[in-house]
């Protein structure tokens, strides 16, 4: 251990073990590797966050701590001490420890791996931490004792303010006692009068949420009953006696198979709302970060009492990091997110329903290491938790129909019908192929006939029209307009087809991206192989705008008319405001 510790230092007391994973891709020791606790560190706990030496190097790397024991059957002379602890990390729950070891065996991840993906990279950095000097009232003034003016602003402005409202920051007592300088403040630091904490928290910018705080008059009979069906067995939300029954709902599995408009996010705030009156948090997962503002401003006005935390990859370092640590600390117990949700830090025995919206969509599906899908995760963290879970969508994955269907595994509810007002949208399939022989110019139309009339309709009547593509850029191919030749324009790094896009719409310049690697070249005016003029065909988001400026000259890219992709929505607030935009109408 000379390595670890020189001559001239004590080697640490030992005062039992720990097995750790490291956040390497070690696959060997699944329980974790094992490392000596010092006597500094005999309050160590599992699911707490360590740096312990690894390897030849002894390099200290960051790992979680799975269980201690006091004794061991390794050579102790062989086994290094843990480094130290990471106290900027929040300890993570046994609940969380028990998901990840099922995610490491189950999808075969290495479980340090698996532990690091679920603590994002912001919790970690600390994003957003600052820490704040609070000010407080100390000793009384001396009746004999003169202040300099300055100094008994102070005292007075702070001696006003209410109890609940104290400590406050300096700074802001500053402003209240109307002074330009801190000196006053320290002067009376100095002499006792008053007295200073330091406080972190994190802090982060947030955009105007649009709440909604639209109820309906009342719910379906098929709504009542299936909200019936799914709390049958939990207790009474009208006697408080019975939340501490609430420890253990039971853990159950509810497919709810509702077509599109018949009210399942009814259902599902009504069945959040019974299990928060028992003193528990819930958890809403959706599958696509777009559709956190809509979702998070109909919680927020449905439950203004709450704090809603939304955990999802849009946002920005100290956003994720301060609503984390919302959850992890339980002060807000409404979690909405994207699949990484799933992995919020909630207290054990506090989480009492997990909700899955769509549950058939594929970006549930994580496709890096460690690889999982989020709904089948959330079932497992259900299991563990002993709470029930629901699984919604209009069209259920085979999976799911057949656990409900065959299996009996899940309970199956319907909702077959359409809430009173809602009509069915007619759907028209119209063949893009026979419009194009019936148009008597030679011009490359991206919009046919058919779709032009409505666009042209809706926006004649004062509405809003959706288009939506799959599609990114202005074109998606490059190629050599010789058939004989045969070049099409691929990434030299992973050899993908090229996306060419233009600077701006009224430009002709451009370049090309590769919307795999991101890398990136001018468009080539010549084919490498026989020389022709390049063409570029295909369609992107980018091709379209264009194509609606020149059909509908009222409409303004920016202002009526907002092209919504990663090209162009830099971050979580223009997306929002994107959205909340278009719910108010102003586009």
């Amino acid at each position: 251990m000379t390595h670890l510790f020189p001559a001239n230092e004590t080697e640490p007391q030992t005062v039992g073990f720990a097995h750790v994973a490291v956040e390497r891709g070690i696959d060997r020791y699944p329980e974790g590797l094992t490392y000596r606790i010092p006597d500094s560190l005999h309050h160590l706990e599992p699911g707490q966050r360590v740096l312990v030496p690894l390897g030849a190097g002894n390099r200290l790397t960051a790992g979680y701590v799975l269980s201690c024991h006091t004794e061991t059957e390794l050579d102790q002379s062989k086994i290094k001490f843990i480094g130290r602890l990471d106290e900027s990390c929040v300890k993570l729950p046994s609940q969380l420890l028990d998901l990840a070891r099922f995610i490491s065996g189950y999808y075969c991840a290495p479980l340090g791996v698996t532990l690091a993906s679920m603590l994002p990279a912001a919790v970690k950095r600390k994003a957003g931490m600052v820490t704040k000097t609070m000010i407080d009232l100390g000793d009384p003034l001396p009746l004999d004792q003169k202040l300099p003016p300055k100094q008994r602003q102070v005292l007075e402005a702070l001696s006003q303010l209410p109890q609940e409202q104290r400590p406050i920051e300096q700074h802001e007592l500053a402003r209240l006692a109307e002074i330009k300088t801190l000196g006053p403040i320290k002067r009376l630091l100095e002499r006792g009068l008053i007295e200073a904490s330091r406080r972190s928290s994190i802090e982060s910018s947030w955009a105007q949420q649009a709440v909604d705080n639209f109820i309906p008059d009342q719910l379906t009979t098929q709504q009542e009953k299936i909200i019936r069906d799914i709390s049958k067995d939990w207790p009474s939300t009208s006697d408080p006696s019975t939340q501490k029954q609430a420890e253990h709902v039971g853990f159950a599995i509810h497919l709810l198979y509702g077509v599109t408009g018949s009210g399942k996010t009814e259902v599902y705030i009504r069945l959040m709302e019974a299990m928060l009156k028992l003193g528990k948090s819930v958890m809403l997962l959706v599958p696509e970060i777009s559709l956190t503002p809509q979702t998070g401003g109909r919680l927020i006005g449905r439950f203004p009492q709450h704090r809603v935390a939304i955990l999802h990859s849009g946002l920005t370092a100290a956003q994720r990091h301060q609503h984390w640590a919302l959850a992890a600390s339980g002060e807000a117990r409404i979690i909405l997110g994207a699949r990484s949700a799933v992995f919020a830090a909630i207290r054990d025995e506090s989480l009492g329903l997990i909700v899955v919206d769509e549950e058939h969509d594929h970006s549930y599906k994580q496709d890096q290491t460690p690889r999982y899908q989020g709904r089948d995760v959330a079932i497992r963290r259900a299991q563990l938790a002993h709470c029930p879970i629901v699984l919604g969508s209009a069209t259920p994955s085979l999976e799911s129909w057949y656990n409900a269907t065959q299996r009996k595994l899940y309970q199956l509810h319907r909702l077959p019908d359409r809430v009173p007002g809602l009509t069915v949208p007619k759907v028209r399939v119209v063949d893009f192929i026979e419009e194009r022989q019936k148009r008597t110019d030679h011009r490359v139309h991206l919009i046919g006939p058919v779709m032009e009339h409505a666009i042209q309709r809706a926006l004649h009547v004062g509405g809003q029209v959706l288009l939506l593509l799959n599609r990114r850029g202005f074109a998606n191919y490059i190629a050599c307009p010789d058939l004989k030749c045969g070049w099409l324009m691929t990434c030299d790094q992973c050899d993908v087809t090229m996306v060419y896009h233009k600077r701006d719409l009224e430009s002709d310049q451009g370049y090309v991206r590769c919307h795999h690697c991101l890398s990136e070249q001018r468009l080539p005016k010549k084919c490498p192989t026989c020389g022709n003029r390049v063409t570029v065909f295909g369609l992107g988001t980018q091709r379209v705008e264009g194509e609606l400026t020149r059909k509908f000259p009222e409409l303004i890219s920016g202002k009526t008319m907002l092209r919504v992709d990663s090209d162009t929505m830099k971050g979580s607030r223009a997306i929002h405001d994107a959205l909340e935009r278009f719910g108010a109408g102003s586009l």
